[in-house]
């Protein structure tokens, strides 16, 4: 039975099948580049420095470097460095990522001033959340209105089709001498990054409402305030939700911009703070629980969807 089907969605079993490979193969790319020295290990780890007087255990060098100095110990019939063949420290193995899982919540910040692994991810959450949320509130009631009428479509979109091209890191100066140096301009920047989008996605779907349920509602009598919340507006809430839940994943993009403004915290701050101390399992778990959590929040989304709307299964 062919894998490979032109329009036609693969059986369950292999469909789970491809799903998990997907997250396979680049970690076993990953494992390859890190356990398989033939493959790419452009440094040496020294293990014991010798008669070198600037090595020190642990430390990595260019492998060309480390090869001069072990042919001057052996011409100089000195102790021989040892090292063994190592990535560059950025790229750490994905056992001691794994590992930091754990020991990042675990570590205690540097200094005083610096928030543990699990306020950081408290405070990214809160700012996604009240960015998004007011996106939202404003947004989608503004992008129904374009949708359905043509009066708030000429109104809106013209302005918004212009701003949505301004990029939201511009008006970091700006929010934080208006709004302070706390969690105010990140809100800000995610609200920037996803309103003005939000505005013109939900006008986009609002227009796609079949026609036909329109024309049924007129015939009926239905006037404008009926159409509207009576037909418009239960017509396009799958895809509302669905749209919500995609303009969702746009601020999760706006995160680190936002967070690299204003006060030192969030799980920016905790990113380029253990990148600062060259902490890079730290760095790369942290990466994996920002993306961890916004697949955790839209698989949770998406169930409430199909219990929500449960007759777009089969879409």
């Amino acid at each position: 039975m062919s894998w490979f089907y032109i329009n036609k969605p693969l059986p369950a079993r292999r469909r789970s099948t491809v799903t998990v490979m997907s997250f396979l193969l680049p970690l076993a790319i990953w494992c390859l580049v890190s356990y398989v020295p033939v493959l790419w290990h452009p440094l040496v780890e020294v293990s014991d420095k010798g008669s070198v007087s600037y090595f020190r255990e642990g430390m990595r060098v260019k492998e060309d470097v480390f090869a001069k100095e072990l042919a001057k110990a052996e011409a100089a019939g000195t102790a021989l460095p040892v090292g063994e063949p190592a990535n560059p420290v950025y790229l750490p193995a994905p056992h001691e990522v794994a590992t930091a899982f754990y020991t990042a919540f675990t570590t205690e910040p540097k200094r005083r001033s610096e928030s543990w692994l699990h306020e950081s991810l408290w405070s990214s959450l809160q700012v996604i959340f009240w960015g998004f949320i007011l996106s939202s509130i404003i947004g989608i009631p503004l992008g129904i209105l374009a949708g359905t009428y043509d009066f708030f479509s000429r109104l809106f979109e013209p302005f918004i089709e212009f701003f949505r091209y301004l990029p939201a890191p511009a008006f970091g100066a700006l929010a934080v001498a208006i709004l302070g140096i706390y969690q105010a301009p990140k809100i800000a920047i995610i609200f920037i990054g996803t309103f003005f989008q939000q505005v013109l996605v939900v006008a986009n779907t609002t227009r796609k409402l079949d026609p036909a349920l329109l024309e049924a509602g007129q015939t009926l009598g239905a006037g404008n305030r009926s159409m509207l919340f009576r037909i418009v507006v239960p017509g396009i809430l799958p895809d509302l939700y669905r749209d919500t839940r995609i303009l969702l994943g746009w601020a999760w993009t706006y995160l680190i911009v936002a967070e690299l403004i204003g006060s030192s915290s969030g799980i920016t701050w905790f990113i380029t703070q253990q990148a600062r101390y060259k902490n890079f399992d730290n760095v790369f778990a942290a990466i994996m629980m920002i993306g961890i959590m916004g697949l955790v929040i839209d698989l949770i989304l998406a169930w409430i969807g199909r219990r929500l709307f449960p007759w777009q299964k089969k879409q």
